[in-house]
């Protein structure tokens, strides 16, 4: 019997996108004949690792675990090409036990992580393994670990958006609702020093357009400025108006003073934030197969 050396299940992976053990059993049912081991393989997967690997993954889910004690945890966002897998319950299953993994060993990017163990399985395997199974591209986009301050709190909506708030102080009722509403008002900041520089400058810049359109010059730096302080508070979690005082006025800021509490970070996760989505034409897709 050939020998089946590592680098020829290295080889078979990099061409079939397949889970290194895949690869290997095929390769021992193959004889080591390299053409007749894919052959194996794209009959028992249909091509769908391949085909999938260049495909556009926006959709997904994020996944949050946190320790007993509310001071260690992670939160990451997986992705897949549509929602109805991002509601299938092996993809749901693998980000929550990522999230864990992230948690526990504490990994220094995804490259780390894929070389990980989840289970019994390395997660790059288990990652291959799923795209086997349902067809569609999957891939781990990012994560975040945390060592908390005060004590961990985390709310995920609809499986699309994730917070995870450190907060000091205060009960979890009070974290959950600050958590909820950074989910609902998206704050980019915790105050308005944290404000990336350039989202101000950006700001700055929308601004001074509007003032010089305005046709008065002379009011045209108090206006800028006035801009740039609303974008401010709208944007830093402290100065954003809590979404669910009756009354509209109180800031999370004074909600937080009131009881003693203080929110040391959080972190908020959007699913395929940032991920240039492919915009299908199915209409015109209908008329060229229709050959109108």
């Amino acid at each position: 019997m050939a020998e089946i050396t590592a680098g020829m299940v290295k080889e078979l992976r990099e061409r079939t996108d397949a889970p290194m053990m895949d690869c290997k059993k095929v390769l021992t049912e193959a004889g080591g004949d390299m053409a007749k081991a894919e052959e194996l393989l794209r009959a028992r997967l249909g091509s769908k690792l391949s085909k999938a690997a260049g495909r556009v993954a926006a959709e997904g889910t994020v996944g949050i675990h946190v320790s007993a004690d509310g001071k260690q945890g992670a939160i990451v966002e997986v992705n897949c090409e549509t929602d109805f897998v991002a509601k299938n319950d092996d993809f749901l299953a693998l980000t929550r036990n990522l999230a864990e993994v992230v948690a526990n060993q504490n990994p220094a990017d995804v490259a780390a992580l894929s070389a990980m163990k989840v289970g019994n399985e390395v997660v790059e395997d288990a990652r291959a393994q799923l795209i086997g199974k349902i067809g569609e591209n999957v891939t781990i986009r990012r994560f975040v670990r945390f060592s908390a301050q005060g004590k961990l709190v985390s709310y995920i909506h609809g499986g699309k958006i994730g917070v995870v708030v450190d907060m000091v102080g205060g009960d979890e009722s009070l974290a959950k609702d600050v958590a909820m509403h950074i989910a609902a008002s998206k704050p980019v900041a915790l105050s308005k020093n944290d404000v990336p520089a350039e989202l101000i400058e950006k700001e700055r810049s929308i601004a001074a357009q509007k003032a010089a359109e305005s046709g008065k010059p002379e009011f045209a730096e108090r206006m800028i400025e006035g801009s740039v302080q609303k974008f401010l508070k709208e944007v830093a979690l402290l100065d954003q108006v809590f979404v669910k005082d009756p009354n509209g006025k109180q800031t999370i800021e004074q909600l937080l003073k009131s009881a003693g509490a203080s929110v040391a970070s959080f972190t908020m996760f959007v699913v395929g934030e940032g991920i240039e989505k492919k915009v299908t034409d199915f209409a015109a897709e209908v008329a060229a197969a229709a050959k109108i």
